[in-house]
């Protein structure tokens, strides 16, 4: 913990991190506090109830973006190539390489699969969860457009009811619904409100967090069951931010992610993770 950092609870709100570990995203399981490195695509363990941790599993040399943790304990990473460990021993237990051309970002576990964005094209892919050696296929999206040489999808996450896929167009701030089995996307209607920026998602019942990088925000919306339509209920800002790309939440707080993209990888630079509340007060 900090030096002079505040309790949640019993918890830390602020946990370091490894210096150079350049963290991008973030599962919780177990009072655990799984990161990725999207300098050496390593994973870390915190223990949230003390901060401290270690690396679980030694990565590629190429980044680790997006992670996703199944009732099974295990980790499904998003990167270069699609990896999957075990997060009780970071045991390696599946890789899958993709196209160099393809940059994938974040992932999201459904009931019989892994989704993941590819942010250089219009373009899902999907792992079955069983066998984890199972053909990794491609679903090309329709209905919506992206821009040459830059960050196009990023956060993914399920809708309330299950049967689609929501994800965040980071270059225009829209968020779509996409069918799992066709394709094909419809803007999600958030009454006028947008998210430029926009990186993690995560959904808790049908509350909807979108992180918003360089606003330094997270954007917090109430959906309907189907994830066609929602409204702005909040935003939670907090003067720790610093850059945040992802979210978990643990109890009441949300863990918020501080990827400080703006600022060179170096041996000695400094990352944390930050706990605020869940629902900011009036």
């Amino acid at each position: 913990m900090r030096s002079g950092s505040v309790m949640t609870g019993v918890f830390p709100d602020t946990i370091d991190l490894p210096a150079g570990f350049a963290p991008e995203g973030i599962a919780i399981a177990d009072s655990a506090a799984y990161l990725s490195s999207r300098a050496t695509g390593s994973i870390y363990r915190a223990d949230l109830a003390t901060g401290a941790g270690e690396i679980v599993h030694t990565g590629p040399g190429t980044p680790t973006t997006g992670l996703r943790i199944d009732t099974n304990g295990r980790a499904f990473l998003a990167g270069r190539d699609i990896r999957v460990i075990a997060t009780a021993t970071g045991t390696l237990l599946a890789t899958h390489r993709l196209g160099t051309s393809s940059y994938l970002n974040d992932v999201v576990l459904t009931r019989d699969a892994a989704w993941f964005t590819d942010s250089f094209s219009a373009t899902l892919y999907r792992l079955p969860t069983a066998p984890l050696d199972a053909t990794v296929t491609a679903l090309p999206l329709t209905g919506l457009t992206v821009a040459a040489g830059t960050v196009n999808l990023n956060g993914i996450c399920a809708t309330p009811d299950g049967r689609a896929l929501l994800v965040v167009q980071s270059n225009t701030g829209l968020l779509f619904r996409a069918d799992p089995a066709s394709g094909a996307t419809t803007r999600v209607d958030l009454a006028g409100a947008t998210v430029p920026n926009g990186d993690g998602l995560l959904l808790d019942g049908h509350t909807l967090y979108v992180v918003q990088n360089r606003l330094n925000a997270v954007a917090v919306f109430t959906l309907n069951r189907h994830g066609t339509a929602g409204v702005r209920t909040a935003t939670i800002t907090d003067p720790r931010f610093a850059i945040p790309t992802a979210a978990a939440t643990f109890g009441d707080h949300l863990y918020v992610v501080n990827a400080r993209l703006t600022t060179p990888v170096t041996p000695g630079a400094r990352y944390d993770v930050v706990a605020v509340p869940r629902r900011p007060g009036p």
